[in-house]
């Protein structure tokens, strides 16, 4: 298989990893009950890692209140565990199948933690898109050594590499500052 430069794949990837912040800034609460609050929550089931809403119904009957109907019985306790060990400040209480989980209100640390959250998940993805435009680096380097591009043809793909890469990053940015003026509000 030929080894081609392809622009449009790497805008993909550095978008995906935009995509992914914003779900996993979802997860990060600001005072009002959502389901997506769980949606980093992974379970262990049936012998694989699954997310949360595979092994039961998650809804928010209050403002404060997210519950977790869990399908199967002998996964309560995993789902109750998993919650705790997700670093989401969360206690569930336990009513059989059931997962009552009460959001505590947020205090000035609290928010804090969530916002060094938020810069960690910020950080991974800018890490992601390095990385994509690290792959786009090397096959340019590739394809100029196998004389499939010119001098001048891998330095301007990689001008344009470079560009997409900052904007992405400023997009990254842009999302986190966002998500850390929502947290901060009082």
């Amino acid at each position: 298989m030929a080894e081609t430069y392809n622009k449009d794949d790497f805008a993909r990837r550095m978008a995906g990893a935009l995509t992914t912040v914003k779900g996993e800034f979802s997860g990060l609460r600001t005072g009002r009950a959502s389901p997506a609050l769980l949606d980093p929550v992974h379970v262990e089931a049936y012998g694989n890692s699954v997310p949360i809403n595979q092994v039961g119904t998650i809804s928010t009957p209050e403002s404060r209140m997210i519950t977790v109907q869990v399908w199967d019985k002998g996964l309560a306790r995993a789902v109750d565990k998993a919650i705790r060990d997700a670093g989401l400040g969360l206690n569930p209480q336990m009513d059989g199948q059931l997962l009552r989980i009460p959001l505590p209100e947020l205090n000035e640390e609290r928010r804090k933690e969530l916002t060094k959250l938020a810069s960690k998940y910020a950080e991974a993805a800018r890490v992601a898109v390095r990385n994509v435009r690290r792959d786009g680096m090397d096959l340019l380097k590739r394809l100029e050594k196998d004389h499939k591009i010119g001098e001048d043809e891998h330095r301007t793909k990689g001008e344009e590499l470079q560009k997409l890469t900052d904007a992405s990053i400023k997009d990254i940015d842009a999302a986190l500052h966002a998500k850390e003026q929502e947290i901060m509000q009082v």
